[in-house]
């Protein structure tokens, strides 16, 4: 029990510096080259990429999903039970919403505003299964490998892609976008787009849980006992 407790934490920690990141250089970036969106955009990117290598490196040992589609594959998968994915998930949910309050807190602007930016068109959302279906099959190939290192840099290498060729900017995570709803910055989502998002990226969570199963069957476990 205390080894669950340890990974609700774990992913309340890094789910949380995340999206601070996130949020965080979004606002960086729009005040530091305010006259050009494509480099605000990059300075976005790679200071998200950078943010998750170090975080999946720093957590990994414990737990570092950060993301509830992420959990709820491992659960489909069989790798953790219902009560578990369940507590990773509040954690990533909550550790995400005090990310965004902080990372607004740290640039002077009020703790919680909602977002204005409406993404929810039928191209952001396709975009967002795509992106949902690639993170899923580049963190479940990469986990076959033996270094915590390597998944770090596939994970932070493919969302910093996906920023560039998703025209959602590859959010594929519903803690991330339910954070982002709360901070009316260049990295927010409004709030009537967050619920199509999530639901697109559950479609890539579902559709990438089969290839995943049809590429690695010898992949699929019991559940671990909690320690």
């Amino acid at each position: 029990m205390t080894y669950l407790w340890r990974r609700g934490v774990a992913e309340l920690l890094g789910t949380g510096f995340l999206v601070a990141a996130v949020i965080g250089s979004g606002v960086m970036a729009q005040r530091l080259s305010p006259d050009d969106v494509g480099l605000q955009l990059l300075e976005n990117s790679l200071a998200t990429g950078g943010a998750l290598i170090a975080l999946i490196i720093a957590f990994g040992s414990v737990s570092a999903a950060f993301n509830p589609v992420v959990t709820l594959v491992e659960m489909a998968l069989g790798r953790i039970w219902l009560a578990e994915a369940v507590l990773l998930v509040v954690a990533q949910v909550v550790g995400g919403v005090l990310g965004a309050i902080a990372a607004n807190l740290m640039f002077e602007l009020p703790a919680v505003t909602w977002a204005t930016h409406h993404r929810a068109s039928p191209a952001h959302l396709f975009a967002e299964v795509i992106a949902t279906i690639g993170l899923m099959l580049v963190i479940h190939g990469a986990l076959r490998r033996t270094h915590l290192e390597s998944v770090a840099v596939a994970v932070a290498g493919y969302i910093v892609a996906a920023y560039w060729f998703t025209s959602s900017t590859s959010f594929a995570n519903p803690a991330v976008s339910i954070a982002r709803m709360l901070s009316d910055t260049f990295a927010g989502i409004a709030p009537a787009s967050v619920a199509a998002f999530i639901a697109a990226q559950a479609v890539g969570g579902a559709l990438a849980y089969g290839l995943i199963r049809f590429l690695q069957p010898q992949s699929t476990t019991q559940p671990r006992e909690s320690r």
